[in-house]
């Protein structure tokens, strides 16, 4: 179904909650697809918001016309909103991340300062073929293929392991031991900055976006389900990770690193700190944390 209007349309699919995706039978590495198959549209002369693929826990949203003005993209679904800044003539990948229900994709471009005017918006119904979908896949916040140097990275130090979370202990540690704090890079960021994971793997130097991304990207690629978060501890913005196992459900804020503690996956404070004592029992309690964003 293709339509050229930008009035909202209605979709409803059908779900099979529980399971995860059946990854490619010979694949070490696990790249679930996004797609702009271009199926199922809204499109008009400025912009193109592919749904095709929305139970799969993704649109496809792209700004078609070259511009100097500064396009923006928000994804709705009741209370929740998430605001995305857009590249020109590029598909950005948009997860739904808030669970089934009605999500509505507004696309916007810049009038003049902080005005902005609507050119495309589309109203979807959606209900996962599975609920892990969006956190297996990339998508702007958390951008890998194949040939990202972190997961190549992530394929190699998982060889060996059994289970997801000791694919999520190889992984962890790894980033916690190889990959620095930037000051410098976290007092001169811009808004809209988004990590660019093989310059990151270059550099072993990031902010908290950059490690939350990278630890992100490189279980998803080994088929762990994984939510990027972005929050506040304490007043400070920051970003950590949850974790989906089989055994234990959706690890939400807390990661099984050694012996027989849980401790909380704040790969960016665990580094930093050097993983002292003081540290980790602070990234230990959870009342240290405010989830906002789930990407």
């Amino acid at each position: 179904m293709r339509r050229r209007t930008i009035l909202g349309i209605m979709l409803t699919l059908s779900v099979f909650a529980g399971s995860l995706p059946a990854a490619p039978v010979s694949a070490k590495t696990v790249i679930y697809p996004t797609e702009a198959t271009g199926e199922k549209v809204e499109e008009n002369e400025k912009c193109v918001i592919d749904y095709s693929n929305c139970q799969d826990g993704y649109v496809v949203v792209q700004f078609k016309e070259q511009t100097t003005k500064v396009i923006k993209a928000q994804v709705k679904k009741g209370s929740r909103t998430y605001t995305y800044t857009l590249r020109k003539q590029s598909n950005e990948v948009l997860p739904l991340t808030e669970g089934n229900g009605t999500y509505k994709i507004t696309v916007f471009e810049q009038f003049q300062g902080n005005d902005y005017v609507t050119v495309g918006a589309a109203s979807i119904s959606v209900k996962f073929t599975d609920q892990f979908a969006p956190f297996l896949r990339p998508n702007q916040y958390v951008n890998f293929n194949k040939s990202t140097k972190f997961v190549k990275k992530a394929a190699s130090l998982t060889k060996k392991s059994k289970t997801d979370l000791a694919k999520v202990k190889k992984i962890y540690n790894y980033v916690v031991k190889n990959m620095k704090y930037d000051n410098k890079k976290a007092k001169t960021v811009q808004k809209g900055y988004l990590p660019n994971l093989n310059s990151l793997y270059k550099k072993k130097k990031g902010i908290c976006f950059d490690y939350a991304a990278t630890m992100t990207a490189m279980l998803r690629s080994q088929g762990v389900p994984t939510k990027l978060v972005i929050g506040y501890t304490g007043k400070t913005y920051h970003a950590w990770i949850n974790v989906y196992s089989k055994k234990k459900g959706w690890i939400t804020g807390a990661i099984y690193i050694s012996g027989k503690k849980w401790k909380l996956m704040d790969p960016t404070f665990a580094s930093t700190g050097k993983s002292s004592k003081s540290i980790m029992k602070y990234i230990e309690n959870k009342k240290n944390y405010k989830a906002q964003y789930s990407y």
